[in-house]
């Protein structure tokens, strides 16, 4: 029962500690799009990359071993 005593405390804590982090991300606009990651990861363009380097379609042809090497079994 003595235990109580410190694990009240604890778990109030922890609980404003996340209620807090949840309105700072509210706040910060964490979930003002949630759509544009996934519209992002399916967008499938040919463009090239912001930094200069080759296009997705350019970087993965189809004679390259896939990620990792080729599989065993």
């Amino acid at each position: 029962m003595s235990n109580l005593i410190y694990l009240i405390p604890v778990a109030l804590f922890l609980g404003a500690l996340g209620l807090v982090a949840f309105l700072w991300s509210i706040r910060a606009g964490q979930y003002e799009d949630l759509e544009g990651a996934a519209h992002r990861i399916l967008d499938d363009s040919d463009e090239p990359l912001p930094d200069g380097s080759a296009t997705r379609t350019e970087r993965m042809s189809a004679d390259d071993p896939p990620p990792g090497g080729p599989r065993r079994h």
